[in-house]
């Protein structure tokens, strides 16, 4: 079997994966992404038990048991950039024998939820709500470093990039569905269905202006009033899309949650918004336990 160059498949010293600083056995085939490495703790304080910690950089892992499920809970950080390095590399820790750099036979699928927060582009979706992306809208571009074409709604796209009269000098915007067998378990009557777009930054990505003018000033009035087949852009975050696109094109399971803190459409913000955070997080390891 041919061996993976070790340019390519980094490790470090100790035999762990070059940026998580992880081991095959210190991770759960059920995994909890979260942003901030602070955010980590706040849902493993939930667990019934610890038994591995660690960070580098700005991800933080920890694994444990929640009512007798082993779960791990990562932050990624910021960004689809991050979500490359964090999926590519949970996914050699499982399937890739990092001893001899070679692809395992035996395939190992995981299951993969992001918590989040996000804001709300539609006024029928109140703040302290949840809303679990049937699709993932990609502004960023990631994706399309990969043979990816197989896994992508073309009628979707293209219907989007027609609406808001797209820009041919960025990256062609995706669409990826996610994982119905993690829908299926993560859905109730609590949570709104819909589609999230992931932008590539914060500030001029989003629509943002500090000092700097934007290419579309009109584009988050575009997105917001976007349709496709009874779908509209429910909120606008910075990972989601990514984690759909590599998890399909890996074989593994992705679903993303939102806690809702603000509601752009009606100008409203949660008056507390750590608690819809802290709901979220008890709902979605409570799936998960099932």
């Amino acid at each position: 079997m041919t061996k993976i160059a070790a340019s390519e498949l980094i490790l470090n010293p100790d035999g762990s994966i070059y940026h998580l600083n992880l081991k095959p056995e210190h991770l759960a085939t059920n995994i909890i992404f979260v942003g901030d490495q602070n955010r980590v703790p706040i849902v493993t304080k939930h667990f019934d038990s610890i038994e591995f910690d660690i960070q580098k950089r700005e991800f933080r892992t920890i694994t444990g048991t929640y009512k007798g499920k082993r779960i791990t809970v990562i932050s990624t950080g910021i960004g689809p950039d991050n979500i490359d390095i964090v999926i590519n590399e949970l996914d050699a820790l499982v399937n890739i024998d990092l001893e001899t750099s070679t692809i395992k036979k035996d395939f190992t699928q995981l299951n993969i939820v992001r918590i989040g927060t996000s804001g709300s582009l539609q006024s029928d979706i109140p703040v302290d709500s949840f809303v679990l992306a049937k699709y993932g809208l990609g502004l960023d571009g990631v994706i399309h470093s990969y043979d990816c074409e197989h896994i992508l709604n073309a009628e979707f796209e293209d219907a989007f990039i027609k609406h808001t009269n797209w820009s041919p000098r960025k990256a062609r915007p995706y669409i990826v569905e996610n994982s119905k067998e993690l829908e299926d378990r993560l859905v109730s009557d609590k949570v709104f269905l819909g589609c999230t777009a992931t932008a590539v930054g914060f500030y001029g990505p989003q629509g943002r202006v500090l000092r700097l003018p934007i290419e579309d000033p009109s584009l988050n009035n575009k997105i917001d009033n976007f349709e496709f087949n009874g779908t509209k852009i429910t909120n606008l975050e910075m990972e989601t899309s990514a984690i759909y696109g590599l998890a399909k094109l890996l074989g593994h399971n992705a679903c993303s949650m939102n806690a809702i803190i603000a509601n752009r459409a009606n100008g409203t913000f949660s008056p507390n918004p750590y608690k819809p955070v802290e709901e979220l997080i008890i709902y979605t390891l409570d799936k998960l336990a099932l």
